[in-house]
């Protein structure tokens, strides 16, 4: 059954990583065409959907708040990540929801609120006009023993390239400048429908899109950055050397607890072979404190990795302990004041890391690309140079009284930092 009467007014709020943003944005081109209309003001929504995380602790805690602040008071339908994981303990723990929904489950939404599906779909792009995520494939085939993504998201699967492809060209049409390739596992990209390695492959017909000027990998996992990899990214003009690569711990005895397929000595090597091969390349990785056999000499040895400066950034989780999980035997061993102490450690570090790298680029000249303008007084322009991913990274503040448009890139100069943000001004070049 269809709705004949007025347009339904719906509020979509999306939490959690850039993967599930995409899937929002999907969900939102589908309410779009089948003829709803979308409102910021909860008060104004005849529906409210909430797209969830489940993948820690933490996460999860904001999606069930978020949940709670809504339900009984507007119609609420609930989707994603925290859904797929807990379904039946949400509608026992929540009932007042309208209904719950897994990932993926467009459609059923649309038919939920008693809207027509849509055949064909564009997604709508929430980020700004400077860039946009591509998702590559759904779920992951790695079998780390902290991580229940596997569970969630399910087995990997590639989309085909050709698609990707078109998916790419809408959204240079769309004057985007960057894009920024994700997936649970960019690297894996392809083994389930080439039976190989197919990120170059992809990458190759990526650069060939008119319009699009930068092109952005995250999430590669260590083992398979090849050394084929890392020379098409040293010869490309659109693929940025930028190595989002999550090691999660330096430790041997860490990592082979963890289940990553790779000791202390890969992670040295790789490093040195990126860094050799492309000298400016910049590597960021995240890191796992709290881990339960890490112990404080486990620790020590991770911080003073950090401390050596391979790093331009760096991200530090606690440890979250998830049922179903390889590592759920282990307990949690950690308490979480030192947890908390572990990761202020390592922010600490790297921050001076951060502070030494940001003062050999004073005086330095770089194209930033315009993401728009301050969110407290909306007259400065906020925008990134090409080693700064979106939303993780600092950003950059540029001096000036010339107005400059979202999504341009202006030539600029590194006039002055403050903690992880740059600012810099105008170039006459």
């Amino acid at each position: 059954m269809s709705r004949r009467k007025g347009k339904l007014k719906v509020g979509v709020i999306s939490l959690g990583c850039s993967k599930n943003l995409v899937d929002t944005e999907v969900l939102l081109g589908k309410l779009k065409q089948a003829g709803a209309e979308f409102t910021n003001d909860p008060k104004k929504a005849d529906t409210i959907i909430i797209n969830t995380c489940g993948f820690i602790n933490p996460a999860k805690e904001e999606a069930i708040d978020y949940i709670l602040e809504y339900a009984g008071k507007k119609k609420v339908i609930v989707m994603g990540c925290l859904v797929e994981r807990y379904k039946q303990e949400l509608i026992k723990e929540i009932p007042e929801v309208s209904a719950y929904f897994g990932t993926e489950s467009w459609d059923e939404i649309l038919e939920f609120l008693g809207l027509e599906k849509v055949k064909e779909n564009k997604r709508i792009l929430t980020t700004p006009r400077s860039y946009a995520y591509l998702k590559i494939s759904e779920g992951c085939n790695r079998l780390c023993s902290f991580c229940a993504i596997p569970q969630i998201r399910g087995k990997y699967r590639s989309k085909p390239i050709e698609d990707l492809v078109e998916e790419a060209k809408w959204i240079a049409q769309q004057g985007v400048k960057e894009i920024c390739v994700v997936s649970q596992d960019t690297t894996y990209y392809g083994r389930d429908l080439y039976g190989k390695n197919a990120i170059i492959k992809l990458l190759e017909k990526l650069e060939k899109i008119e319009g699009i000027n930068w092109i952005r990998l995250l999430y590669l996992y260590p083992t398979d950055v090849s050394d084929d990899l890392i020379n098409y990214i040293a010869k490309s003009s659109k693929v940025l050397p930028y190595f989002d690569i999550p090691f999660q711990h330096v430790s041997s005895k860490i990592l082979k607890s963890m289940r990553r397929g790779y000791d202390k000595n890969f992670v040295e090597k790789l490093i040195d072979k990126i860094l050799h091969t492309i000298p400016d390349a910049v590597i960021r990785t995240s890191f796992i404190v709290g881990y339960p056999e890490e112990s404080p000499k486990d620790f020590q040895e991770l911080l003073e990795f950090v401390e050596k400066g391979y790093f331009y950034w760096v991200g530090v989780f606690s440890y979250s302990l998830e049922e179903n999980t390889p590592a759920e035997v282990l307990g949690d061993r950690v308490s979480y004041e030192e947890k908390e102490r572990r990761k202020n450690a390592l922010y600490e570090a790297q921050n001076e890391v951060i502070q030494k790298k940001y003062k050999g680029l004073l005086g330095k000249k770089f194209k930033m690309l315009v993401d728009g303008y301050d969110e407290d007084l909306g007259i400065v322009p906020v925008g990134r140079l090409w080693f700064q991913a979106p939303e993780v990274d600092g950003v950059c503040y540029l001096e000036t009284e010339w107005e400059v448009k979202e999504g341009e890139l202006v030539d600029v100069l590194v006039k002055d930092f403050k903690e992880q943000d740059l600012l810099v001004e105008f170039t006459c070049e």
